[in-house]
């Protein structure tokens, strides 16, 4: 039994100083995610092809997904700063191995890793904020975080299209350029971050751990190849899928006993929780389905550079950049937040709506405008369910529910990428059937590499690819709709609870 002292208070020079370390780190992490969007088509075309690009992307999101929670955790015992500088240190190691792979399993391998750190990142910044930040401020220092993962998502594909497009540098250079900043990170927040020690009575929750993360990796497994390695209707699928289901239904009576579970069944009788925690699901297969999948229509179907294609995400990400700061100061002033998920939601949903009607002659502007849309309602989402649910759950469950909800959006990007990579795959390969069944060898011997061994196919074949790749980026879209509409259901029952102007519940003993 613990008593956790009242919570100090901080100035906002103080929270500055603590939020410049995490912004850094924050950065960096968000850097590393997006500055291989534009260069991921030319890597797997030199090291495996495209149709191995889902599963190194979704490697990441996959073991970021299954260990944000077990970062929640550990940062109650170990200490926040402690998991935090770790978190940096494992970034570190992987993004040069990731750099000097070899081949195709190499590079998976070490995005593997380096989804690890990212998810201790990702998940330790908004608890660090959570415990130095009163709740009804938490909207304006949110806005600031917003503010950095937008900035990351327009300097990650300008950085990896120049680094592509550089001869002298080279795709390596997409996972190099991140050291330097995660280091300069470490020490800003060896420097600044100085949070006072609390002695938790609190133990690693193992059991529930391996169910969890088995369920998630089986999952994620099942969706990457699917359709791929295997057939859909085969054993593999069927086998994949049992476990999967049978993994998470022991995940529940393993929380139950844990003393100190890594995802508290209490936080599933709160509804601000479950609704948050569906709809930022929902929101990540949606936001990492047009952030992974967008520079490969505009490198493949629409023939720009890689620099180029990344330019064309700076509507997006202006959208997410603008909606996240305004709405968080919004939110400080008056406590409300209910509004900006559901206006954000719906514009998500249109957004992608509009996507899924893009032609091989779409206009750039209209490209604009459709990703533009997307980016203003995720900026009005994302933060705000974090900070309605850690408005809503006790001083003790900061850390484990700021965690969950970080854990379902990653899920969701995870499922997003995987299930949007196996569609595309599939789609692409079956137009090519239809389309080449009767020319000379039919699509014996083609293979797709980086979008410019694509450009440089004779015309009647590259005519034939581009027009597969635009029929199946239309689907790849037009599936994220229904998951944007059930996210605006979700928050639309969202009970609202003004933002609390004082310390957060506190809890008197655990």
């Amino acid at each position: 039994m613990v008593r956790e002292a009242a919570p100090r208070s901080y100035t906002h020079r103080e929270v500055m100083e603590i939020l410049s370390g995490l912004l850094l780190a924050l950065l960096t992490s968000s850097i590393s995610t997006s500055v291989i969007g534009t260069a991921l088509p030319t890597i797997v075309g030199e090291l495996g092809g495209q149709e191995q690009y889902s599963w190194v992307a979704s490697s990441t999101l996959l073991t970021m997904t299954v260990s944000t929670p077990l970062w929640g955790k550990l940062s109650d015992i170990f200490g926040r700063k402690l998991m935090f500088q770790l978190a940096l240190g494992l970034f570190v190691a992987s993004s040069v191995a990731a750099g000097l792979s070899q081949n195709i399993g190499m590079l998976i391998a070490g995005r593997a890793v380096q989804g690890i750190g990212a998810g201790g990142l990702s998940a330790l910044v908004q608890v660090i904020l959570g415990d130095v930040v009163e709740p009804r401020e938490r909207g304006r220092y949110s806005g600031y975080v917003g503010a950095v993962f937008g900035v990351s998502t327009v300097a990650g594909p300008l950085l990896g299209g120049f680094i592509v497009d550089t001869e002298w540098l080279g795709w390596r250079w997409c996972f190099y350029v991140c050291v330097p900043l995660a280091l300069m990170a470490f020490f800003v927040i060896q420097r600044v971050l100085r949070l006072p020690r609390v002695r938790r009575a609190a133990k690693i929750d193992w059991w529930g751990a391996t169910m969890l993360t088995g369920g998630a990796t089986t999952l994620m497994l099942l969706l990457s190849l699917g359709g791929h390695e295997f057939e859909w209707a085969s054993p593999w699928t069927y086998g994949l899928g049992a476990l999967s289901v049978v993994l998470f239904a022991l995940a529940i009576p393993a929380e139950r006993r844990a003393g100190d579970p890594i995802l508290p069944p209490r936080l599933f009788r709160d509804r601000t929780f479950v609704l948050a925690s569906l709809a930022s699901l929902l929101i990540g297969i949606a936001m990492f389905g047009v952030m992974i999948y967008l520079p490969q229509y505009l490198q493949i179907v629409k023939g720009l550079s890689p620099t180029n294609s990344g330019l064309m995400t700076l509507p997006m990400v202006f959208g997410l950049f603008l909606a996240s700061i305004t709405s968080g100061r919004i939110v400080t002033r008056t406590g409300r937040w209910k509004a900006f998920p559901v206006a954000g939601l719906l514009l998500v949903t249109v957004g992608m709506w509009l996507l899924s009607r893009l032609e091989i002659g779409s206009s750039f502007l209209m490209i604009g405008v459709d990703t533009a849309i997307v980016g203003v309602g995720l900026g009005l989402s994302m933060q705000m369910l974090i900070l309605a649910t850690q408005n809503a759950v006790e001083r003790r469950d900061m850390a484990v529910s700021t965690s969950g909800i970080s854990f379902f959006r990653s899920l969701g990007g995870a499922i997003g990428v995987a299930a949007f990579g196996a569609i595309l795959t599939n789609r692409v390969r079956d137009e090519l059937a239809a389309m080449l069944a009767h020319a000379p060898g039919g699509t014996a011997g083609l293979a797709l590499g980086t979008p410019d061994a694509i450009r440089h196919l004779p015309v009647h074949v590259r005519d034939v690819v581009i027009q597969a790749f635009a029929s199946a980026m239309r689907t790849v879209f037009l599936v994220g709709v229904p998951a944007a509409v059930l996210g605006l259901v979700a928050v639309l029952f969202l009970r609202e609870a003004v933002l609390r102007s004082g310390s957060s519940r506190s809890e008197s003993a655990q």
